[in-house]
């Protein structure tokens, strides 16, 4: 997924990421994950037993993300993403709504690589290696 607001507008190489949140101690990853996935693409998560864990990662700013694969078919031009409020522009005055996300796609692993965010390529590689061993 693309992230949306102006800071992302221009950019692609390394713009894109997986759906992602954060989730307190006491909430269980699998949870944050399927939440993350509805509020960000706007379509239900794939069911809690057909997620495979592909471990964390920790990005450069220091955020833990911990991913979850499965298989499906998301239309991804049908997205409906959430929204955020950002003075824009800055120091305006002028407040405006923009998604959280502003397009989706499907990759191959090659194109993936160069659309991801790099803090999250490690986790490209551990889906491979997922689909290999099944």
């Amino acid at each position: 997924m693309h992230p949306g607001g102006p800071f992302w507008a221009r950019k692609d190489a390394g713009a894109w990421s997986i759906p992602k949140g954060e989730h307190g101690d006491a909430e269980d990853p699998r949870a944050c994950a399927m939440r993350e996935f509805e509020e960000e693409l706007g379509a239900p998560a794939p069911a809690a037993d057909a997620l495979t864990e592909l471990g964390t990662i920790r990005q450069r700013g220091g955020k833990h993300v911990t991913a979850f694969a499965a298989a499906g078919d998301l239309d991804a031009s049908a997205i409906r993403s959430n929204t955020f409020t950002l003075e824009w522009p800055p120091r305006s005055g002028r407040r405006q709504e923009f998604p959280e996300v502003d397009r989706a796609a499907w990759f191959g692993l090659p194109e993936a690589r160069e659309k991801i965010n790099p803090g999250q390529a490690e986790l490209l590689d551990r889906l491979e290696a997922a689909l290999q061993g099944s």
